[in-house]
């Protein structure tokens, strides 16, 4: 035991006695150098909401009465034209009741031209020639009903756009509720989000907020045009649609972001010349007693004030921002006026 009491009396004192290695000064030569103090600046903290590009006009199309499709014209991508044929089905049931109502228009006419005949002649009452007009009327009404459902085994499109899904082939079963097609505009776009219940009170109807979409460059500035009024009941959030401008590379669903500002905050900033991007970093030169020491940092927004720091640089501190790619860590500089 005295031993071990003796080892560690000897540690204590060695490290008592123990004083720092001096540093070497630098010999890096000298550099010239601007610097800029980095401040502080009032602005807006937002947070980033998924959505996916929409069209403001679509369809699922479908059939208004029951048959099979005989023909089917429209192909995925395809451009139509609102009226244009997309498919036609086999209503034979229907044919009939036209052939049928028809016979009954026949019927009903002649009745009809021969009670004018006998009341002209005062051989029949006025209440037969009442009752003959009124099914001359019905058998013409039931031949309108008639052509009406037969004009339904042409499935036309509703409005000028492009067929984005096929939903049927020939000699599939058409019924109503069971779409056939789905068709788009693809000339008004908009951008849907479903936005959390606490976010809901940051946006109005007819604000502005980015929108960026990954094949387009530039955020877009889209325009909010729709607020769900209920929440979904799953999920708490409230669907918002927003109006996009026309930008080439749009499409409908494409995934994006839309920046909802949600306090006002105070932003550090720093002129863009300062960062430096090397592969997935993000690196600046921070002056301090005239050394330049290299800093890793996390940037955030891109302002016409300057590049958000989130994190590593504190406010106050020189950062350089002329020619920072030629220097080097712990390299000795000069601050130019």
């Amino acid at each position: 035991m005295k031993p071990l009491l003796l080892l560690l009396s000897l540690l204590l004192i060695a490290c008592g006695r123990h004083e720092p290695v001096p540093v070497a000064p630098s010999t890096l030569p000298r550099f010239e150098v601007k610097v800029q103090t980095a401040g502080l600046q009032p602005g807006t903290a937002v947070e980033e909401v998924v959505g996916t590009v929409r069209s403001k006009l679509r369809a699922m199309v479908e059939a208004k009465v029951s048959g099979r499709v005989l023909e089917y014209l429209a192909t995925p991508g395809g451009i139509v034209k609102a009226g244009d044929l997309l498919a036609r089905l086999d209503v034979q049931e229907i044919q009939a009741k036209v052939d049928q109502a028809k016979a009954l228009l026949d019927q009903a006419q002649r009745d009809f031209a021969r009670q004018q005949q006998l009341a002209a002649s005062n051989a029949t009452t006025r209440q037969e020639t009442d009752a003959a007009n009124a099914r001359l009327k019905v058998a013409v009404a039931g031949v309108s009903e008639a052509e009406t459902m037969m004009s339904y085994a042409r499935v036309t499109a509703p409005f000028d756009g492009v067929v984005t899904r096929k939903l049927a082939d020939v000699g599939d079963l058409a019924m109503p509720g069971k779409p056939l097609l789905e068709i788009e505009a693809p000339t008004a776009l908009r951008f849907e989000a479903d936005l959390p219940e606490a976010m809901l009170d940051r946006i109005r109807m007819g604000a502005t907020m980015p929108v960026k979409i990954a094949s387009v460059t530039a955020p877009l500035e889209a325009i909010v045009s729709e607020i769900a009024p209920v929440a979904d009941p799953v999920s708490r959030t409230f669907q918002v649609k927003l109006d996009l401008p026309a930008a080439e590379g749009l499409r409908t669903g494409q995934f994006g972001r839309v920046a909802v500002p949600v306090a006002e905050t105070q932003l550090l900033l720093v002129p863009p010349d300062a960062v430096m991007k090397r592969g997935q970093m993000e690196l600046v030169f921070v002056v301090k007693e005239g050394i330049a020491t290299l800093r890793l940092v996390k940037t955030g927004k891109v302002l016409a004030a300057g590049v958000e720091v989130l994190s590593g640089l504190e406010a106050g501190e020189a950062v350089v921002i002329s020619n920072p790619a030629q220097l080097a860590d712990g390299q000795p500089v000069t601050i130019l006026p």
